[in-house]
Protein backbone atom coordinates (compact mmCIF):
# COMPACT_ATOMS: atom_id res chain seq x y z
CA UNK A 1 0.00 0.00 0.00
CA UNK A 2 2.64 2.58 0.82
CA UNK A 3 1.45 6.48 0.60
CA UNK A 4 -0.48 5.87 -2.60
CA UNK A 5 -2.48 8.88 -3.10
CA UNK A 6 -2.94 10.20 0.72
CA UNK A 7 -0.39 12.49 2.20
CA UNK A 8 2.78 11.12 3.75
CA UNK A 9 2.37 9.99 7.33
CA UNK A 10 5.11 11.27 9.55
CA UNK A 11 5.39 9.70 13.61
CA UNK A 12 6.81 11.78 15.82
CA UNK A 13 8.31 10.96 19.10
CA UNK A 14 8.95 13.11 21.94
CA UNK A 15 7.90 12.35 25.40
CA UNK A 16 7.57 16.03 26.63
CA UNK A 17 3.59 16.71 25.57
CA UNK A 18 3.87 19.88 24.44
CA UNK A 19 6.91 19.93 22.44
CA UNK A 20 5.06 16.42 20.49
CA UNK A 21 2.03 18.75 20.11
CA UNK A 22 4.41 21.93 18.89
CA UNK A 23 5.83 19.69 16.18
CA UNK A 24 2.70 17.67 15.10
CA UNK A 25 0.69 21.11 14.61
CA UNK A 26 4.07 22.05 12.41
CA UNK A 27 4.08 19.01 10.20
CA UNK A 28 0.39 18.99 9.72
CA UNK A 29 0.17 22.63 8.77
CA UNK A 30 2.48 21.48 6.18
CA UNK A 31 0.42 18.66 4.80
CA UNK A 32 1.90 15.71 6.56
CA UNK A 33 -0.44 13.28 8.58
CA UNK A 34 1.03 12.80 12.00
CA UNK A 35 0.48 10.04 14.22
CA UNK A 36 2.66 10.69 17.54
CA UNK A 37 3.97 8.48 20.51
CA UNK A 38 5.99 9.21 23.95
CA UNK A 39 8.65 6.59 23.87
CA UNK A 40 10.36 3.76 21.44
CA UNK A 41 8.29 1.24 22.26
CA UNK A 42 5.31 2.81 21.50
CA UNK A 43 6.51 3.88 18.02
CA UNK A 44 7.81 0.47 17.34
CA UNK A 45 3.79 -0.52 18.20
CA UNK A 46 2.80 2.14 15.84
CA UNK A 47 4.98 1.01 12.61
CA UNK A 48 4.08 -2.81 13.22
CA UNK A 49 0.60 -1.93 13.20
CA UNK A 50 0.74 0.70 10.04
CA UNK A 51 1.98 0.32 6.60
CA UNK A 52 1.45 4.06 6.01
CA UNK A 53 3.92 5.72 7.41
CA UNK A 54 6.83 7.07 5.91
CA UNK A 55 8.74 9.13 8.09
CA UNK A 56 10.25 8.84 11.73
CA UNK A 57 10.79 12.16 13.77
CA UNK A 58 12.23 11.62 17.36
CA UNK A 59 13.86 13.10 20.47
CA UNK A 60 16.97 11.40 21.49
CA UNK A 61 16.64 11.52 25.43
CA UNK A 62 13.46 9.56 25.80
CA UNK A 63 12.27 7.51 28.78
CA UNK A 64 11.48 3.68 28.46
CA UNK A 65 15.32 2.55 28.11
CA UNK A 66 15.49 3.36 24.44
CA UNK A 67 17.29 6.32 23.59
CA UNK A 68 16.21 7.70 20.01
CA UNK A 69 19.14 6.99 18.14
CA UNK A 70 18.63 2.96 19.53
CA UNK A 71 14.80 3.85 17.96
CA UNK A 72 16.58 5.24 14.81
CA UNK A 73 18.74 2.33 14.54
CA UNK A 74 16.28 -0.57 15.15
CA UNK A 75 13.92 1.09 12.61
CA UNK A 76 17.09 1.05 10.10
CA UNK A 77 17.18 -2.63 10.42
CA UNK A 78 13.39 -3.27 10.56
CA UNK A 79 12.54 -1.17 7.72
CA UNK A 80 15.69 0.09 5.95
CA UNK A 81 13.89 2.51 3.42
CA UNK A 82 12.48 4.87 5.93
CA UNK A 83 14.05 8.14 6.62
CA UNK A 84 14.55 9.03 10.40
CA UNK A 85 14.79 12.88 11.71
CA UNK A 86 16.69 12.81 15.06
CA UNK A 87 16.21 15.90 17.25
CA UNK A 88 18.07 17.29 20.35
CA UNK A 89 18.33 20.40 22.36
CA UNK A 90 21.43 18.91 24.74
CA UNK A 91 22.35 15.47 22.74
CA UNK A 92 24.93 16.14 19.42
CA UNK A 93 25.65 12.62 18.03
CA UNK A 94 28.78 11.99 17.03
CA UNK A 95 30.13 10.25 14.10
CA UNK A 96 28.51 6.93 12.96
CA UNK A 97 26.01 6.82 16.29
CA UNK A 98 23.01 8.09 13.29
CA UNK A 99 21.94 5.05 11.20
CA UNK A 100 22.69 5.36 6.96
CA UNK A 101 19.60 7.50 6.05
CA UNK A 102 18.96 9.47 9.32
CA UNK A 103 19.29 12.77 9.80
CA UNK A 104 19.58 15.48 12.75
CA UNK A 105 18.81 18.63 13.47
CA UNK A 106 19.25 20.72 17.14
CA UNK A 107 16.66 22.16 19.54
CA UNK A 108 15.05 24.42 19.71
CA UNK A 109 14.40 24.21 15.62
CA UNK A 110 12.28 26.83 13.54
CA UNK A 111 9.03 25.36 12.14
CA UNK A 112 10.63 26.02 8.00
CA UNK A 113 13.63 24.50 9.17
CA UNK A 114 11.67 20.69 10.21
CA UNK A 115 9.85 20.60 7.55
CA UNK A 116 12.31 21.66 5.13
CA UNK A 117 14.64 19.06 6.77
CA UNK A 118 11.67 16.24 6.58
CA UNK A 119 11.08 17.64 2.77
CA UNK A 120 14.25 16.37 1.73
CA UNK A 121 13.69 13.44 2.93
CA UNK A 122 10.47 12.63 2.63
CA UNK A 123 8.27 13.78 -0.79
CA UNK A 124 6.15 16.78 0.40
CA UNK A 125 2.33 16.21 0.01
CA UNK A 126 2.09 19.00 -1.75
CA UNK A 127 4.53 18.54 -4.27
CA UNK A 128 2.26 19.70 -7.03
CA UNK A 129 2.55 23.05 -6.56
Amino acid sequence: MGLGSGSAAVLVVEDEPLVRTMAADILMDAGYRVFEACEAADALAILDGRDDIGAVFTDIEMPGGMTGLALAAAVRDRWPSMPVLVTSGRVRPGAGELPNGAAYIAKPYMPGELVATLGKMLPHPDSGD
